[in-house]
């Protein structure tokens, strides 16, 4: 059982989004409507009261869900450039297939399938949607309680890693292991294709990541920003552009309790499920909702 529960980003047009999802990457809606006042307060953002918000899930059933909430467009924010939630990333049966299928698509294919460097655990891909998302798409080559991995059961399934952005990887790995009691692996420094086309790197300059486990699944990436990184602009009140929201099962709420940015409340739905769920921020500011149950 994974701990992670939902990716939440920020589109400009729920419908369009929501139809693009359907036809090429099979997810469907389980819940729409407009947000809540209160889920907003809990957010920070209370700007983003009634606006429109969609729950979907994957064709595999999982309940591991994208959100999407509208918002309006933010001139100056470009993708993979701000600290933050940087990525979404959904694991797929067969990276060359799904490949295929995003030639076709309205989303832009900005890394081809190939092995990650330091990970043959993995072969990812990415794209870049017409709201700015940045979306890997991951076949997982060896799934299993040793690599902290999933077996997905559907050609595209749901969300397994989410991607923070850090400017200071050491600090927010100890947030990390002290607040959410999360065990990370020592960093490891790779050649990160996406990071290093959005800075400029040098070829050659290596990039920073380490992982966080849970529940026998690995399924937070910290990666270290380079010093060109900048904090993630906004509308006042609004939900920030980009992925704004990561969502998390945590069975401890007694250990976050001196940590709530929005003290816990029963919320329901098909994510929430009638369980208690507050709002943490990360040391870069980012959101990360946490719902009570799981194990660690």
């Amino acid at each position: 059982m994974t701990l992670l529960k939902c990716a939440t980003h920020v589109v400009a047009d729920l419908a369009a989004t929501v139809e693009r999802y359907g036809a090429w990457m099979d997810y469907t809606v389980v819940e729409e409507g407009p947000v809540p006042s209160d889920l907003a307060a809990a957010w920070g953002a209370p700007a983003s009261t009634g606006r429109r918000c969609a729950l979907l899930a994957p064709a595999s059933g999982e309940p591991v869900f994208l959100r999407f909430v509208e918002g309006d467009p933010v001139p100056d924010y470009a993708p993979i450039r701000t600290w933050g939630w940087a990525a979404i990333e959904l694991c797929v049966t067969d990276v060359h297939a799904v490949h295929e299928r995003m030639q076709a698509s309205p989303f832009e294919v900005i890394g081809p399938p190939k092995l990650l460097d330091g990970f043959a655990t993995v072969t990812p891909m990415q794209v870049r949607g017409p709201d700015l998302e940045t979306v890997y798409l991951t076949q997982i080559n060896q799934p299993g309680p040793g690599t902290g991995l999933p077996e997905p059961q559907s050609l595209i399934d749901r969300p397994f890693i989410m991607v923070l952005a850090c400017p200071d990887l050491p600090r927010s790995m100890a947030w990390v292991r002290e607040v959410l009691g999360l065990p990370m692996i020592d960093p490891v420094a790779i050649n990160y294709t996406m990071i290093s086309k959005a800075f400029d790197l040098p070829e050659g300059e290596k990039v920073a990541l380490s992982t966080a486990r849970g529940a026998d699944q690995t399924f937070l990436e910290l990666d270290q920003y380079p010093s060109a990184a900048t904090a993630r602009p906004g509308h006042p009140g609004a939900l920030p552009p980009g992925v704004a929201i990561t969502t998390m099962l945590h069975p401890d709420f007694a250990r976050l309790e001196p940590h709530w940015a929005s003290a816990p409340v029963v919320r329901d739905g098909p994510l929430y499920a009638g369980r208690r769920t507050g709002v943490l921020r990360t040391p870069e500011g980012a959101l990360l909702e946490v719902i009570e149950g799981g194990a660690l």
